[in-house]
C-alpha cells in the first residue's frame, strides 16, 4: 500500500493501494543500487567506444548512419566523438556520474538535430539515417532515466510515484478562493491536463485528464477532508489507472496580501521514475504542470480571466506574464 501524508494533517493520509503493475515491479527492478551503477557504468564505456570511433574513423560512423563522410561531416564528428570520451570519463570517474549524464542527454539532443538535418538531405539512405536516429533516442532515455536515478537514489529506497508540492499567493480572501476551488467542474479552466471533471453529488467526482503521447486516463474521485475556508482533500476510488490524491491548503498571507494556496498532489504512476522521465521529454514535466495551474488560477482570481500566451519560446499556451522591464521600470515576479 502506498499512502501519503497531508502536510499539517498528520492524521489524514491519501491512500494510493493497489497492486503493483509489471512496470511498477521493471522500476523497482532497475532501481536497486548494484544494476544502476552498472548500467551507468555501461553508458560510460559506451560513450567512449563511441567516442575513439568518431574521432578515429569518422568516414566509416558517416557511412554507417547514412550521411556524408566529406571534410565537414568528419570535422563535425570528430567533434562529436571528443564531447563523448570527456562525458565517458566522467561518467567512469565515478565522480558526479547524474551531472555527466546529463550533460551525455545534451550531447544526445544534439546527435538528434543532427541527424535530423541529415535526414532532410539524404535520399537512398534514409533508412540508415532512420535507423541511428532511433538508436539515439533509445541512447537518450536510458541516460535520462539513469541520470534521474542516481540523483535520487538512496540504499534500500524503491522507486516510487510522482508527489509534487507548490504554493502561490493570491490577491482574495480565504472564503473566495475556496468558493472557486471548490467548484471542481471548473478545475479544467486553469489545470490544463485536465478535459473535464463531472461532480456527481456532494463528495465523488469524475475526472478525465490528459496523459503524454496523446493519450488520456479517466478515474473515479471521492472528497475525503472539506473544511471551508482551510482545506480540501481528494483521492481517486479503487480501481482508477493511475491511483492519485491530492490537498488544497489555505491560510492567511501575512501583511494581509491575501491567501496563501499550497497544493500537494500525488499521482503513483505505473513506472515511477520511467514514467518520470517519459514525461520531461515530451514537455509534461508534474512540477512544472502544476505551477502553471497555479499561475493561472491566480489570474483567474485577480484578474477575472486566464491570460494565455501563444510565444514560440514555450511549448504550446501558457498563463501570461509580464515582461521584466515594463517602461523602464522592473517589475518582480
Amino acid at each position: 500500500m502506498t499512502t501519503a501524508a497531508i502536510e499539517g494533517h498528520p492524521a489524514l493520509e491519501l491512500d494510493l493501494s493497489d497492486e503493483p503493475t509489471a512496470m511498477d515491479r521493471l522500476a523497482r527492478a532497475v532501481s536497486d543500487p548494484a544494476p544502476l551503477l552498472r548500467r551507468a557504468s555501461g553508458l560510460g564505456w559506451f560513450s567512449l567506444g563511441l567516442g575513439f570511433a568518431e574521432l578515429v574513423v569518422p568516414g566509416a560512423v558517416a557511412r554507417l548512419i547514412g550521411a556524408r563522410g566529406d571534410g565537414d561531416g568528419r570535422r563535425w564528428l570528430r567533434m562529436f566523438g571528443a564531447r563523448e570520451i570527456v562525458a565517458g570519463l566522467g561518467i567512469l570517474s565515478g565522480r558526479q556520474r547524474a551531472g555527466w549524464l546529463w550533460a551525455r542527454v545534451a550531447g544526445d539532443v544534439l546527435d538528434l538535430a543532427a541527424l535530423g538535418r541529415v535526414s532532410a538531405r539524404t535520399g537512398r539512405e534514409r533508412s540508415r539515417v532512420a535507423l541511428a536516429t532511433a538508436a539515439v533516442a533509445g541512447v537518450t532515455l536510458a541516460d535520462a532515466l539513469t541520470a534521474v536515478q542516481l540523483a535520487r537514489h538512496a540504499p534500500g529506497e524503491l522507486v516510487g510515484g510522482i508527489d509534487v508540492k507548490r504554493s502561490v499567493t493570491i490577491k482574495a480572501s480565504p472564503t473566495d478562493v475556496y468558493d472557486r476551488f471548490r467548484q471542481l467542474e471548473s478545475l479544467p479552466r486553469f489545470m490544463t491536463h485536465l478535459e473535464s471533471v463531472t461532480v456527481h453529488g456532494e463528495k465523488r467526482s469524475t475526472w478525465r485528464a490528459r496523459a503524454p503521447l496523446g493519450t488520456t486516463v479517466e478515474w473515479e474521485a471521492e472528497i475525503t477532508e472539506d473544511i471551508p475556508d482551510v482545506l480540501i482533500a481528494w483521492r481517486s476510488l479503487p480501481g482508477a489507472s493511475v491511483p492519485n490524491g491530492g490537498s488544497v491548503r489555505l491560510r492567511p498571507a501575512p501583511g494581509n496580501r491575501g491567501t496563501e494556496l499550497h497544493v500537494h498532489l500525488k499521482y503513483d504512476v505505473p513506472g515511477g521514475e520511467l514514467a518520470r522521465v517519459f514525461a520531461v521529454l515530451f514537455g509534461e514535466e508534474p512540477g512544472l504542470q502544476v505551477a502553471g495551474d497555479l499561475l493561472r488560477f491566480k489570474q483567474m482570481m485577480e484578474l477575472g480571466d486566464v491570460v494565455d500566451s501563444d510565444a514560440s519560446i514555450h511549448q504550446g499556451r501558457h498563463p501570461g506574464r509580464p515582461s521584466h522591464a515594463v517602461t523602464g521600470k522592473q517589475v518582480r515576479q
